[in-house]
């Protein structure tokens, strides 16, 4: 007689985009899976760590969702009770604007098992792997980090906050609404301010927008930039080795129009 398999939800966050940058523990998670239901953003190549396990995309892109957020939670729950653990791979880290803590309620509410296993934020790390730290001494003392578009798909009344703050911010979803956010940090006297678009952040499709507030839509638009990406503004992005010379040069041109006009 065969024993049903006890019902078990893991929820793994598969880190930015690189397969490498996924935990051990998140490794071993599908290793053990009956069932994978994965996103869109996560490297496919992750999927060969459950070779026993059926695999399922439930992925959500700008204007194509596969299935609802409530069809997501109720295909979790009917895969647990009906083939044991299922584990569900979500992009960057689950808790940091990816739903995560809407499935492990729905998933608790019928009795089920639960495991969070977190990943490497995208937020975070997309910056890190291009030398940009987000916080650094003497330079940003804090970090926001803002979803751009809302449930109701407005622009989060946050990122105003933010553009009065001395803060490094970091939007992600944000891209649809660009001109509105730098619109907004214009408002507060941020023209200047260095900024760095990064699309498709720790992958070999990488690319990257270099500029200030003043100058990014048109630097999005030359380079034919789009989600999904990163947005970072603040003094912090000069600071990295690899773009310092950019912003070096930027700075010596505003220099030699000072000269030229005096």
């Amino acid at each position: 007689m065969t024993h049903k398999k006890q019902a078990k939800v893991t929820l793994v966050g598969a880190g930015p985009g690189d397969v490498d940058l996924i935990t051990v523990k998140g490794v071993k998670a599908l290793a053990s899976a009956d069932v994978v239901l994965y996103d869109a953003l996560i490297n496919r190549e992750l999927l060969d760590y459950a070779p026993n396990a059926i695999k399922i995309f439930v992925g959500k892109r700008k204007d194509f969702h596969r299935y609802s957020q409530d069809e997501i939670n109720e295909i979790i729950v009917k895969n647990a009770f009906e083939h044991g653990h299922v584990v569900r791979l979500k992009g960057g880290d689950p808790f940091v604007f990816g739903r995560g803590g809407e499935e492990i309620d729905y998933v608790e509410s019928f009795g089920i098992e639960t495991q969070v296993i977190s990943g490497i934020s995208s937020s975070i790390s997309v910056p890190a792997n291009l030398g940009v730290s987000l916080t650094k001494r003497g330079v940003s003392e804090s970090l926001w980090i803002i979803t751009g578009t809302t449930s109701a798909r407005q622009l989060s009344d946050d990122v105003r906050l933010a553009a009065q703050s001395s803060a490094t911010v970091v939007i992600l979803m944000g891209m649809s609404k660009l001109s509105e956010i730098t619109d907004l940090f214009k408002e507060h006297g941020k023209s200047k301010t260095p900024t760095v678009i990064i699309q498709n952040g720790c992958t070999e499709n990488e690319q990257v927008g270099l500029g200030t507030v003043d100058t990014i839509v048109e630097v999005v638009a030359d380079k034919g930039l789009s989600s999904p990406a990163i947005i970072v503004i603040g003094e912090v992005v000069k600071e990295s080795v690899k773009f310092r010379s950019f912003f070096e040069e930027i700075n010596q041109q505003v220099i030699e129009k000072q000269r030229n006009l005096s």
